[in-house]
């Protein structure tokens, strides 16, 4: 039995998994932004664990640039944990193995292990949450690049600059993740609404414009048309056979109708991409695993690492 965290920027999902993926307990906590904090709260649920399972071993997944031996140069919008070292701290106070990942690289691993990928060699995963993460996968091999960092789709910027100041405020991570773009946006725009009511559930935002609230419409309209972007720029440069995305709002199938029609317009505009729809366009579906694809692909990399 392992036990399994998939750190995000607004909660850690955690859960007990065995030898093939499955999930036999999950369940989530906040993040804690404080690193004592943060590891007496995974300690805790591991011991928890322990109580009732013979635990071989933990895997992590966690957004940002992770290094080979689990040192994070980067963790994502978390940056008090920026420099810490999840592998070295656990294994010490645990005595257990720790295995830690990219978040999107671990779901893009467990997608091609019991997921919506078994069947392609070529292919991208984004995670959409508090920011968006990329998993790139070449000839049955994650791609991390020279430093670990291959995968930062977040980081592209896809709209014009603003004049001075970060630029990032035009980045992917501003306009299409779902905490630092979509609900961001909506609540700043809805804070000149009298009697607006602010929410950061993404899923409610999309529930209202399907009700009908202008709103609601216009950003969800303008998140799927920066999404598309995104996508058409990926599939652009890495001619993949398939891109899967996941994170919470993968679930959504009233999300998936809207980025499927804003897909289509987006891709028939585009000249060069139109001519090739149904010949090398990679098709833009949800990852078979969802908001578990992380949970499952960091408890592979451990498990993998056991049984070499």
């Amino acid at each position: 039995m392992y036990v399994g965290f998939d750190i995000g920027g607004t909660s850690i999902k955690y859960g007990v998994l065995d030898e093939t993926g499955a999930i036999l307990e999950k369940s989530a906590i906040p993040t804690s932004y404080e690193p004592a904090e943060f590891y007496q709260d995974l300690l805790t649920i591991i011991e928890d664990a322990q109580s009732r399972h013979t635990i071989d071993g933990i895997g992590i997944s966690a957004p940002g640039i992770v290094q080979k031996d689990g040192f994070m140069l980067t963790a994502g919008a978390i940056k008090s944990l920026y420099g810490e070292n999840f592998k070295a701290v656990l294994e010490a106070r645990t005595g257990l193995p720790v295995a830690v990942e990219n978040d999107a690289n671990a779901a893009a691993i467990a997608e091609k292990w019991i997921g919506n990928a078994q069947e392609a060699a070529n292919y991208l995963c984004l995670v959409l949450g508090t920011g968006v993460g990329g998993g790139i996968v070449i000839n049955n091999q994650v791609y991390r690049g020279a430093h670990g960092m291959a995968g930062e789709f977040g980081w592209m910027v896809i709209d014009q600059l603003p004049e001075e100041g970060n630029i990032e405020e035009s980045s992917v991570n501003k306009k299409t993740a779902v905490v630092g773009g979509l609900i961001r946006l909506y609540n700043l725009a809805g804070a000149a609404v009298p009697g607006f009511e602010p929410t950061q559930d993404a899923k409610e935002i999309f529930d209202r414009a399907q009700q009908g609230e202008a709103l609601a419409l216009k950003l969800t309209d303008q998140f799927l048309t920066d999404l598309s972007v995104g996508l058409i720029n990926l599939i652009s440069c890495f001619d993949p056979e398939l891109v899967l995305i996941g994170g919470g709002i993968s679930a959504n199938p009233y999300f998936w109708e809207r980025l499927q029609a804003r897909l289509t317009i987006t891709e028939t505009r585009h000249e060069a991409i139109n001519y090739l729809r149904g010949q090398t366009i990679a098709p833009v579906r949800p990852a078979k695993l969802k908001n578990d694809a992380g949970l499952i692909g960091a408890v592979y990399q451990i498990h993998q690492q056991l049984h070499r």
